[in-house]
């Protein structure tokens, strides 16, 4: 068995700068660490529990396969904040039928975001004696 200590999802942006002004900016993530020099340096951003890299870059967008979860605290603060932001909304925050509530963005390549909002009485989240 591999013993993996740590992982990050990759983006290969077709516009390095532009992606990451709307991952550093308009999302808000926070940097991890950069590394290189100039428009083509690499940026990791703390993901939660996960790191996503911005490295490299894409002469076309990534497959429409590709998907980042994000679970926030409250999607519709996110969903004015986002909004008030410029950012694509694709869907708004929808209660799914699975109990979650979900929206949707999109970055500037179009790689889709869910943002997520786990409610408390959702069997997702720890609750002692159960």
């Amino acid at each position: 068995m591999v013993h993996v200590l740590s992982g990050r999802t990759l983006l290969r942006p077709t516009d390095p700068e532009r992606s990451r002004v709307f991952y550093g900016e308009k999302l808000g993530l926070a940097v991890y660490r950069e590394f290189g020099e100039g428009p083509e340096r690499g940026t990791v951003y703390f993901l939660g529990g996960g790191f996503l890299e911005l490295s490299g870059r894409s002469e076309v967008p990534p497959s429409s396969a590709v998907r980042l979860w994000l679970q926030v605290a409250d999607v519709a603060a996110a969903h004015e904040e986002l909004r008030g932001k410029g950012v694509e909304i694709v869907r708004p925050p929808v209660k799914e039928p699975w109990g979650l509530i979900e929206m949707w963005v999109a970055d500037p390549d179009g790689t889709r975001i869910v943002l997520v909002e786990v409610p408390a009485d959702h069997p997702i989240r720890y609750r002692p004696g159960i």
